[in-house]
C-alpha cells in the first residue's frame, strides 16, 4: 500500500495552493507528502492579479487596488476597474500562512529535499528525493526544468523577464489608489518592454521591469532601466530600494501534457497553468486546484480537468509570434484593446471565460496589419490554413470537453 495517498512535488505557488485547497476538502484527512528543495523563508516573489470574487487567500491580500492606469509616449488610461480588484500577494506572506495551515495538520508531512525522480505503475506512483525513496496512490509534479521544453521551430519560446525593486521615496510620489499595469515608456529594444507600478502609499511601491525576450538581462541593465524610469520618467530623484525580486517566466506555446502516467499529474508551469501572452498564473492556479480536488471526489482521479480552449491557445501563438518578430511595436495595440473595451470584455478575454461575439467585439478593436502579419507567418510555420482563426468565434465547449481519463 502506498505511504501517502498525494505526494505533491514542488512547495511553490501550484503546490502549496493544491495543498491548501486539499486540506480544507472533503479529503482534508488524507495522507499529503509535499516534497521541496527549499525552505521558502524569503519574499522572493509577488503575484499580481485581478479578480471579482474572493480567491482561497483573500485574507493575505497585501494590497488591492480599484483602478488601473496604463501610458505610452503619447497618451495616459486611468481605468476604473468596476466589479473588480487587481490585487497582490507577497510570497513571503502566502509561503506563512500555508505551512502554519499544514503544520496544524498531522496527515500532512513537509519534506525538504531535491526530487530526483518520478515514476508509477498500475498500484501506486514513486518519488524519489535526495535518494529516498516515497510512495503516493497519485503525485502532482509542479518541479519545472526549463530544459524539459524541446527546441522545436513549431513553437515559439520567449522568456517573460522581471526584476523589480521596493522603494521609498523622500516625497510623495505615487498615487495608491492605482496600479500601473503596463507603462510603455522605455526604450523598446526590438522587444515588448514595459514597466508596472504597484504604490502601497504615497511614498513606497514596487516598480517593476518587464521584457518579452529571449535572453537574460544582466544586473547591470536591470539595474540601468529601472534607474532610467523612476529618474525620466516618474521624476523621482531621491529614493532608497528596502527590497528587490527578480525571475524569469516562460512565455510559450510549446504543449504542455497534464498526464505524465498513470498515476502522474503536471500542475503549475509544468502543467500549463501559465498563460502564454500574459505571464499570469496564480488565479488560474487556483482554478485548477479546485478542478483536480472535484475530479478526485467525483471520479476517483485527478484527470477530469477543463481542457485549455484551442481557440486562445491559438491566440496566444499569434501574440508570442508578434511579440518576437514585432516586439517594439506592440504598444499600440495593448494601448487600443484598453481604449476600446470596457474592462470587464478585457479581463474576460485574457480569463478565457468570453464569449465568440465578445471575442469579435474585441479583435475587432486593434489594429489588423500586425495581426495578420503574424498570424500569416504563424500560418506558414506550421503549414496550417487559417481556418482555425474561426475557432474564436465559435461556441466554448461543453462540459464533455475534459481531459482524457
Amino acid at each position: 500500500m502506498p505511504a501517502y495517498d498525494y505526494i505533491i512535488a514542488g512547495g511553490g505557488a501550484a503546490g502549496l495552493s493544491l495543498a491548501y485547497q486539499l486540506i480544507n476538502s472533503p479529503l482534508g484527512d488524507r495522507a499529503i507528502l509535499i516534497a521541496d528543495k527549499g525552505n521558502k523563508r524569503q519574499n522572493d516573489r509577488t503575484w499580481a492579479f485581478w479578480a471579482d470574487e474572493p480567491t482561497p487567500f483573500e485574507a493575505i491580500v497585501y494590497r488591492s487596488w480599484e483602478q488601473l492606469q496604463l501610458a505610452d509616449d503619447d497618451s495616459a488610461q486611468l481605468i476604473d476597474l468596476k466589479r473588480y480588484r487587481y490585487q497582490m500577494i507577497r510570497g513571503i506572506d502566502f509561503y506563512r500562512f500555508v505551512h502554519a495551515a499544514l503544520a496544524r495538520c498531522p496527515n500532512v508531512t513537509m519534506l525538504q529535499g531535491t526530487v530526483e525522480q518520478i515514476a508509477d505503475d498500475e498500484a501506486c506512483a514513486h518519488v524519489i528525493v535526495d535518494g529516498q525513496r516515497y510512495s503516493g496512490a497519485w503525485v502532482f509534479d509542479s518541479v519545472f526544468r526549463p530544459a524539459e521544453v524541446a527546441e522545436d521551430a513549431r513553437h515559439q519560446y520567449l522568456q517573460l523577464h522581471f526584476k523589480g525593486w521596493e522603494i521609498e521615496t523622500a516625497s510623495d510620489a505615487f498615487n495608491p489608489a492605482a496600479a500601473t499595469l503596463m507603462d510603455f515608456r522605455t526604450p523598446q529594444e526590438r522587444e515588448t518592454r514595459f514597466f508596472y507600478v504597484l504604490p502601497f502609499s504615497p511614498r513606497r511601491a514596487l516598480v517593476e521591469f518587464t521584457a518579452f525576450a529571449d535572453d537574460r538581462f544582466s544586473n547591470t541593465e536591470y539595474a540601468e532601466a529601472l534607474r532610467e524610469y523612476l529618474a525620466d520618467v516618474l521624476h523621482i530623484a531621491e529614493y532608497r530600494v528596502v527590497a528587490e525580486e527578480q525571475g524569469v517566466i516562460p512565455a510559450t506555446d510549446h504543449p504542455f501534457p497534464r498526464r505524465l502516467g498513470r498515476r502522474v499529474m503536471a500542475i503549475g508551469t509544468k502543467g500549463g497553468r501559465v498563460k502564454p501572452s500574459t505571464g499570469y498564473a496564480f488565479v488560474r492556479i487556483q482554478h485548477d486546484s479546485s478542478a483536480i480536488i472535484r475530479s478526485l471526489i467525483e471520479h476517483g482521479h485527478p484527470f477530469d480537468v477543463p481542457e485549455d480552449a484551442q481557440r486562445y491557445r491559438l491566440l496566444d501563438a499569434v501574440m508570442l509570434e508578434m511579440m518576437d518578430h514585432y516586439g517594439d511595436q506592440l504598444k499600440p495595440i495593448f494601448t487600443a484593446m484598453f481604449e476600446r473595451n470596457p474592462i470587464d470584455r478585457i479581463f474576460r478575454f485574457l480569463d478565457e471565460e468570453s464569449s465568440p461575439l465578445e471575442n469579435a467585439q474585441l479583435i475587432a478593436t486593434l489594429p489588423p496589419a500586425l495581426f495578420v502579419q503574424a498570424a500569416l507567418q504563424w500560418q506558414f510555420t506550421h503549414n496550417t490554413p487559417l481556418r482555425p482563426f474561426a475557432r474564436l468565434f465559435e461556441e466554448p465547449p461543453g462540459e464533455h470537453d475534459r481531459a482524457a481519463e
